[in-house]
């Protein structure tokens, strides 16, 4: 059953950022192997953790049969801070698309009237191979300046805390996000 992953519009590459892992496992939705496994959390009344397959996250299944959320739809958009978006993407960021995890409550960036793709998580290093706009993004969110902006920019990690979450929308290439820790 292993094939191509599902196209997920919004997590262009989760296999990068860590949300899908390869994986011997068996779906819970489905009852396949299908090679690949969602390492994300899934918030539902059942534990699902390494249990759900790419697929039945992008057909829709695991949220039919779990009631998954793969993101709080309050927080795509970031619970109002940036562009309000349909219905329809709200319900495709947060029921049909691989989430991440953060250190607090996860947020997805909304910006020309659509949800923005998620790039991954960043540190200092990741952001600066990115370029300024990406380091600018995350200052203006974070709302630090002079030194202590500085001695967090220093300290931001991919794989500690804290750690910045980055997005570019799809319509203008505008990058986005935030930061968080523990």
């Amino acid at each position: 059953m292993n094939g191509d992953l599902p196209i997920f519009k919004y997590h262009p590459d989760p296999l990068s950022t860590g949300s899908i892992e390869a994986s011997t496992n068996t779906c819970v939705a489905c009852g396949l192997a299908r090679g690949y496994i969602y390492k994300g959390l899934a918030y539902a009344q059942e534990e699902l953790i390494d249990a759900l397959c790419p697929w039945c996250i992008a057909d829709g299944k695991a949220h039919e049969k779990f009631g998954a959320e793969f993101v709080d739809a309050a927080a795509v958009g970031g619970y109002g801070v940036w562009e309000p978006v349909s219905e329809e993407i709200v319900a495709e960021v947060a029921y049909r698309t691989p989430g991440f995890t953060g250190w607090q409550q996860e947020r997805w960036f909304t910006h020309c009237r659509d949800a923005a793709e998620f790039l991954g998580l960043m540190g200092k290093e990741e952001l600066t191979a990115i370029g300024p706009e990406a380091i600018r993004a995350i200052k203006e969110e974070i709302l630090f300046d002079g030194k202590e902006w500085d001695d967090y920019f220093e300290s931001l990690a991919k794989d500690r805390d804290p750690t910045a979450y980055l997005f570019r929308c799809r319509h203008c290439g505008t990058l986005g996000g935030y930061s968080d820790f523990t």
